[in-house]
């Protein structure tokens, strides 16, 4: 009888054993009994230039820090697939094998991105002892430009061998981040100089009835050969002047879209004025036309239905011309 109970118990126990071992492999999974199982990262983002099997793989202990592989160029990533882990795990003998083909980690490498205007200043610099001029637009051929270096890198542009025709402002030279790495890709980079010129722009949308003022003016480079022949660039032809239609951001202005403001509106009443040297006689009149201060518009007389020619002075006031003073008279 006893001997039947220790059978029983003993193949009670190894079921038990059999169950617990089943439930805990999942996918990429190894039971290392009283050891935490060994599992895959399956996604990492390095700073450095080396992948250890830490980087793969979770409680490997001391064998951590062995080297495996190489980390991608800064900004892109490496997936290593099921095959070669399985052929890491074996080498280095690791308790771990792929549950299926689909098992993978994928290794990026962190970087700090240099943009085309930063790249752009580079160049400038180094083109200008052969001839360049400090506020010239940089044009590159490869409108996709751009540089990565790695996190623990400074994001600093080396440039080599620059050349610039004169003639023609087109350059070519070689680039390469960080700035001084011998080991760094060298990139080899064309484009073409342009002389630039400041313009006064609106900082922001402007309504046909706003005055221009200081602030609402900014200052932008365009490609002086893009500029037309009319186009303002004083803020002083601007400050104080009012639009004919309403202005874009950031656009230039040509000199026939605004004007002085306006302080006549036409079918507006105004006070006429006429000075002469013993008096000033004023009457009322109805302006026929819109007008700003200086311009010259018709008045009806409101009495005499009289047309004058005067002269704008200010809001809602005209002078009268000379040879307008004898209509005036005649009241």
């Amino acid at each position: 009888m006893l001997h039947r109970i220790l059978t029983i118990g003993l193949t009670i126990l190894a079921l038990s054993t059999t169950i617990a071992v089943g439930a805990g492999q999942e996918k990429g999974v190894q039971n290392l009994g009283d050891q935490a199982p060994v599992t895959l990262q399956e996604s990492v983002r390095l700073d450095g230039k080396i992948v250890y099997l830490g980087d793969l793989f979770m409680n490997i202990g001391d064998k951590a820090k062995i080297a495996v592989a190489y980390t991608p160029e800064p900004g892109k990533r490496t997936i290593f697939d099921a095959n070669w882990l399985s052929r890491i795990a074996r080498t280095h003998r690791l308790k771990w094998r792929p549950m299926s083909r689909y098992d993978r980690v994928v290794i990026e490498r962190s970087s700090i991105v240099i943009s085309r205007e930063q790249i752009a200043e580079e160049v400038l610099q180094a083109l200008i002892d052969q001839g360049a001029e400090a506020d010239m637009e940089v044009e590159f051929s490869n409108r996709m430009l751009r540089m990565h270096v790695g996190g623990d890198a400074l994001a600093v542009v080396g440039v080599e061998d620059s050349i610039l025709d004169a003639r023609t402002n087109r350059f070519s030279a070689i680039i390469h981040a960080p700035a001084g790495d011998p080991g760094a890709k060298r990139i080899r980079i064309t484009g073409r100089l342009h002389r630039t010129s400041e313009v006064p722009v609106p900082a922001r949308r402007i309504l046909s009835s706003e005055i221009l003022q200081k602030e609402d003016i900014k200052w932008i480079k365009v490609r002086s050969r893009r500029l037309q022949n009319d186009v303002i660039l004083s803020d002083l032809d601007l400050i104080g002047k009012s639009p004919r239609r309403g202005l874009r951001a950031g656009q230039p202005i040509r000199t026939s879209a605004v004007r002085r403001p306006v302080l006549i509106k036409k079918g507006s009443l105004v006070t006429i004025i006429l000075t002469s040297s013993k008096m000033t006689l004023t009457s009322k009149g109805k302006a026929n036309s819109a007008g700003s201060e200086g311009d010259l518009i018709q008045v009806t007389n409101i009495q005499s239905k009289t047309i004058i020619e005067a002269e704008v002075i200010g809001a809602g006031r005209v002078a009268v011309r000379p040879a307008a003073q004898l209509a005036m008279n005649q009241q």
